[in-house]
């Protein structure tokens, strides 16, 4: 099974390790709660009428651990390299390998240019529609890839992005990742009203 290190805990970070973890991938996930949510009251986000910004964040929380995904609350990412053919990523509490990594860091860019991710002019991080960096199986997200649209539904969907191009490597074909109400149940059981 790859692995997947996801550095970063927003709303990008949150939904790649959501869709590789529903998917079968070891993901593991570094965040120093830094997110620029817990500022932030969302009312302009599909399907949710009104929620805190903070309050999002934890239901978020608990969905990607739902699905298994290794959350390392307040572990801070202090160093990454290519190793291998995947990536060594230290931390304050020690050292982890992956496969793939996925750099959803916000605004601070420090250690895509620490990794050597090809930059603009003004510092952005290069990516395509697949999220992917200019180191290979490097993914990049939300407000680290973009001068100024910086929207959480943006960087969810920068997430998803990178984690269906991961699963799509690893299963060798285009990678769908679409819900049915069968899906649901199977997964939650009884927990799931299909109204």
């Amino acid at each position: 099974m790859a692995s997947v290190i996801v550095v970063g805990g927003g709303p990008a970070g949150l939904s790649s390790a959501l869709f590789t973890a529903k998917n079968g991938l070891d993901t593991t996930v570094f965040d120093t709660d830094e997110t620029w949510m817990h500022k932030a009251h969302l009312f302009n986000y599909p399907g949710i009428g009104s929620i805190g910004g903070s309050e999002f964040m934890g239901v978020t929380r608990q969905q990607v651990d739902d699905f298994g995904v290794d959350r390392r609350q307040g572990e801070e990412v202090t160093g990454l390299a290519e190793s291998g053919d995947g990536f060594a990523v230290t931390t304050d509490g020690g050292e982890h390998e992956a496969d793939y990594l996925i750099l959803a860091t916000g605004a601070d860019r420090s250690l895509a240019e620490d990794l050597g991710c090809a930059t603009d002019g003004g510092g952005v991080v290069e990516v395509g529609v697949e999220m992917e960096t200019s180191v290979t199986d490097a993914y990049a997200t939300g407000a680290m890839v973009r001068a100024e649209e910086w929207q959480a539904v943006i960087a969810a969907g920068d997430g998803a992005a990178a984690a269906l191009n991961i699963l799509s490597k690893e299963k060798g074909e285009h990678y769908h990742d679409f819900d049915v109400p069968a899906d649901a149940s199977e997964a939650f059981g009884g927990m799931v009203d299909e109204a």
